[in-house]
């Protein structure tokens, strides 16, 4: 028995768990219901990659590979309960902007994300990318939880069938409020919100889990004909690069645009996870955040190499956070799940979007608690996180609800006659941001 608990105590000195105030049994059910949460992304990165001629097989082993490789940095590295794995947004915008409107192949499109990623790799170890940061104000920091709060709450809300697009005259309507899949997934949203009321452990991965069941018995979605199976071969998209076809002036907006997108989305996840936390200190920032720095800009650039999208922190990562997660051990779980995810695909991707669309609706709840720091009797404060939380939020992208409110900011402050308290990092990036909106491709 000895032999046995030497390992666990040294890898609860490691992350430190104790001090962190959790627990072991805590740190792996958070790691288990990030995973769940995010597991999408296994089967929709490779969906919308497929727009862009990369085979989805290989895809698969990427986004996975990418993911586990990721997670593991800042686990074990940067010791965050934060989860890396390919950005959705940036996914799209390689796939249908770039390959499809700009008719570049996807070895060209994701030489742009390898040269981010070392251009991030870069400012980090230059501490470039600390001081931007350093230049953000409080206000704005605290408005990246609420506008990804709510931006978490729609995609929960869409993906079950509660809120749908709209065909003519309102943009988004009522789902069918009876039938059987939006049924099972307001019985999940019950479920956890009962539970959490009980502050029953786990609440959100007994929720999505009892969800996925009742999905299953239900007939909303099919249960898994198989529960293991060897992955496909990663050669085909392995290396892949056309850096010389990247090369060209042409091609800068695009990189810039990357660049900038990548930026504010790991930057934004990084703040307001960390914020739900209570990672942040009293000025609003991320003690040590060079670290998970350091580990999504590696991510963003292994995923090129293997074949995948821009990569870094995940706002589901928020859903372990509730669950208690609270060290790195928590990343290292979920890395870990990643890993046998390589093996039962199948069964992570009969997971329904019914079981785990509450558990997004939950936590973005959740994130609305850091409004009550945005002062509201200050309008140069005021408006800036207000665009960046209603941007966020109605045009479905982070990156231009981020990229706003760097651009509001400094106007607000000129307008009030207070440019002192305009820090110079963020300056630049609001000149970022200004040819973020010049050259991204609206198309």
């Amino acid at each position: 028995m000895r032999r046995a608990r030497f390992p666990l105590n040294a890898i609860e000195r490691y992350f430190e768990v104790e001090r962190a105030g959790s627990t072991m049994a805590r740190e792996v059910a958070a790691g288990v219901t990030t995973f769940v949460t995010m597991s999408y992304i296994i089967v929709v990165n490779p969906a919308i990659l497929k727009s862009a001629g990369i085979p989805a097989g290989p895809s698969t082993v990427a986004t996975i590979v990418t993911a586990i490789f990721g997670t593991l940095l800042m686990g074990v590295y940067a010791r965050r309960p934060f989860a890396i794995a390919p950005y959705m947004s940036e996914n799209a915008f390689l796939a249908f902007t770039v390959v499809e409107t700009l008719h570049y192949d996807w070895q060209t499109a994701l030489s742009a994300v390898f040269f981010a990623g070392v251009l991030f790799l870069l400012l980090t170890f230059a501490r470039v990318r600390q001081w931007l940061l350093d230049g953000i104000p409080s206000g704005l920091r605290y408005s990246y939880a609420v506008g990804i709060g709510l931006f978490l709450t729609f995609i929960g809300l869409n993906e079950t069938g509660i809120v749908m697009l709209g065909t003519a005259g309102a943009p988004v309507r009522t789902g069918h409020m009876t039938s059987t899949p939006v049924l099972v997934a307001i019985f999940g949203f019950l479920l956890i919100g009962a539970l959490m009321i009980r502050r029953f452990p786990g609440a959100i991965l007994v929720g999505i889990l009892a969800s996925a069941f009742l999905a299953f018995v239900s007939g909303v979605a099919a249960p898994p004909q198989q529960w293991v199976s060897a992955p496909p071969s990663l050669a085909p998209i392995f290396f892949e690069l056309n850096l010389k076809g990247a090369l060209h002036l042409s091609f800068l907006p695009i990189i810039l645009t990357i660049f900038v997108m990548a930026f504010v989305d790991t930057m934004g996840t990084l703040i307001a996870v960390s914020s739900r936390a209570g990672f942040l200190d009293a000025e609003g920032s991320l003690p040590q955040i060079e670290r998970p720095m350091v580990a999504d800009a590696l991510a963003t650039t292994f995923a090129a190499l293997v074949g995948t999208t821009t990569s870094g922190a995940y706002i589901e990562s928020a859903t372990g956070i509730e669950a208690g997660g609270r060290t790195g051990l928590t990343a290292v779980v979920t890395a870990l799940c990643f890993a046998a995810a390589l093996f039962f695909s199948p069964f992570v991707a009969s997971i329904p979007p019914q079981a785990y669309g509450p558990a997004l609706i939950i936590v973005g709840l959740l994130m609305l608690e850091p409004i009550r720091r945005i002062r509201f009797d200050d309008f140069t404060e005021l408006i800036p996180a207000f665009a960046v939380v209603a941007l966020m939020s109605f045009t479905y992208n982070i990156g231009v609800g981020i990229t706003s409110g760097f651009v509001l900011y400094p106007f607000c402050k000129l307008v009030a006659g207070r440019v002192r308290e305009i820090k110079p990092g963020l300056w630049v990036l609001a000149a970022l941001s200004l040819l973020f909106f010049v050259f991204y491709p609206y198309t």
